[in-house]
């Protein structure tokens, strides 16, 4: 018999959550009082959403990811839907490009600005029209670009092409009706071949995302779920849900065999829903409560016992809901892995929360960043619906490599939609036109500078960073720029004195050869 140790060696096992501070929050956002168990987040590198409480109709609000602080309360909203908003998701492949769904039974995509909303947007790009009751769930295909799933509580799941040329779309490529009752969540595998469903009815159905037909179904009798994952290649579908006696369970189940779950694991007895998230690069797991203020992390494994306990991040502010920043968006400087953006109702905040691998060295660590999806789709959507899967464009968040940019046929789509935006609302087509000379200015400037570069000082991009309104603002931004002086002089400093001991040790080594 073999002695095997009682620990496990893990390189995240010290993953610390670091929250932001209050002028780096988002102060003041009138958060929604809906009950819906969603996020009511979405995060990119350039902008930040959230869902809104408004009267008659629903809004959300855009801002700008560096436009930190307090938030202007007559900031202007997307806010076009006829009922509360319900689920937003940006566009992987499309940084200005947003969904979402309403009680109102549609499904609305919308074409934000370059430098953000300016005004009250009410024309979308798109308008899905194909349920019959609340869209209570929306989500993007994760390599084919313009294809978007939708589920409402006429229990079907739609499948749309947005490449469609009508504004309004009233039929989909396709609608799957295998459930029996209201869908909770939905999760696609890496190649977006496969699609996971929760249900009310207690089924977990894995099925061909294409065509719909049922692969694999499955329940617990001691498990209702209520959010599931597929924990990308490993082939393993998580859910979090509740016990037959309603304490928070998580179950772990074979992507090939449904019939019984392969791990059990009971939480505790709060009544608040479980949002599972999961980080394929890491291979981390991350369980935030509604209504709690911790965050606990697990680290996932091919064997047994599969989920590996790390540890707990405690706050006293609980979280609503929860936006989650695309890994090309991190800080690779400071070793962040993952970041959130916690939805505090009870302080009207939106509280950046980074966690972070402790690491001395300053250079970039390649162990614990992999090469990650990028920003560039695998497919056309008529080349997926043709039958086509393919995994994700990779890219290296390593400084100085190139990041790539949306195709030029999305470019070109967002200027001829901002045209046809500032026709339909009087007093827009100035606005438009003026936007579009900043941005033909911006990139030829571009042009004369190194292309690797990126104008970004302090860690903020210029070109969406807005002018400080306040005396405070203009204070905090002054600081920020004198606390960067400092960093850089002090890493200046310290490259000088590596300087000086390689010259000393070139100098020793040239002298040991001439005594030689």
């Amino acid at each position: 018999m073999t002695w095997r140790p009682q620990y496990r060696s893990s390189k995240f096992r010290h993953v610390f959550g670091k929250a932001a501070t209050k002028e780096n929050c988002y102060d003041g956002v009138p958060i929604t009082r809906s009950v819906q168990d969603n996020h009511f987040c979405a995060v990119n590198p350039r902008f930040v959403a959230v869902i809104t409480e408004c009267a008659g109709g629903g809004a959300f609000l855009v801002l700008s990811v560096q436009h930190t602080g307090k938030v202007d309360p007559h900031h202007p909203r997307v806010s076009g839907h006829r009922g509360n908003v319900l689920d937003i998701k940006w566009n992987p492949f499309n940084d200005y490009c947003i969904a979402s769904c309403s009680e109102d039974t549609t499904v609305k995509v919308w074409e934000i600005p370059p430098h953000g909303v300016l005004k009250n947007l009410t024309v979308p790009w798109k308008e899905l029209q194909g349920h019959s009751r609340r869209v209570g769930i929306i989500e993007w295909h994760p390599t084919a670009n313009n294809i978007l799933f939708s589920s409402a509580y006429d229990y079907q799941v739609m499948i749309w092409n947005l490449n469609s040329p009508e504004q309004v779309i009233k039929n989909p490529v396709r609608t799957i009706k295998h459930h029996t009752d209201v869908v909770l969540s939905m999760s696609f595998n890496t190649d977006g071949s496969l699609l996971a469903t929760t249900c009310r009815d207690r089924k977990v159905r894995l099925m061909e995302a294409r065509s719909g037909n049922v692969l694999q179904e499955g329940s617990c009798k001691t498990h209702k779920a209520s959010k599931v994952l597929i924990l990308g290649n490993m082939k393993m579908i998580f859910t979090s849900g509740t016990s037959r006696y309603n304490s928070r369970q998580i179950v772990l189940w074979d992507q090939d065999d449904l019939s019984a779950p392969l791990l059990e694991e009971n939480l505790d007895g709060s009544s608040g829903l479980l949002f599972p998230f999961y980080d394929p690069d890491t291979h981390m797991l991350y369980l935030a409560g509604k209504g709690d203020g911790s965050i606990r992390y697990y680290e996932i494994s091919s064997e047994k016992p599969y989920i590996h306990y790390l540890t707990e991040y405690r706050s006293h502010s609980p979280q609503k809901g929860m936006g989650v920043m695309p890994k090309r968006g991190l800080d690779v400087s400071s070793c962040e892995v993952f970041r959130f953006y916690k939805v505090v109702t009870v302080k009207s905040l939106i509280e950046p929360l980074s966690m972070i691998v402790p690491r001395r060295s300053e250079s970039y660590q390649e162990d614990i960043y992999p090469m990650t999806a990028s920003n560039r789709p695998a497919l056309t959507a008529e080349e997926w619906l043709s039958g086509i899967n393919k995994g994700p464009i990779l890219m290296s968040l390593k400084p100085g490599s190139e990041l790539t940019e949306p195709p030029s046929e999305m470019k070109g789509l967002a200027n001829s939609l901002d045209t046809r935006r500032s026709q339909s609302r009087p007093g827009m087509l100035q606005l438009s036109y003026i936007q579009d000379q900043q941005e033909a200015k911006e990139a030829s400037d571009q042009d004369e500078v190194d292309r690797s570069q990126t104008l970004v000082i302090n860690g903020e991009d210029l070109a969406l960073c807005s002018p400080p309104r306040t005396e405070n603002e203009l204070r905090l931004k002054f600081l920020k720029q004198q606390e960067e002086i400092r960093r850089l002089k002090e890493l200046l400093n310290q490259r000088d004195v590596r300087v000086k001991q390689l010259e000393l040790e070139i100098k020793n080594i040239k002298n040991s050869q001439t005594q030689s």
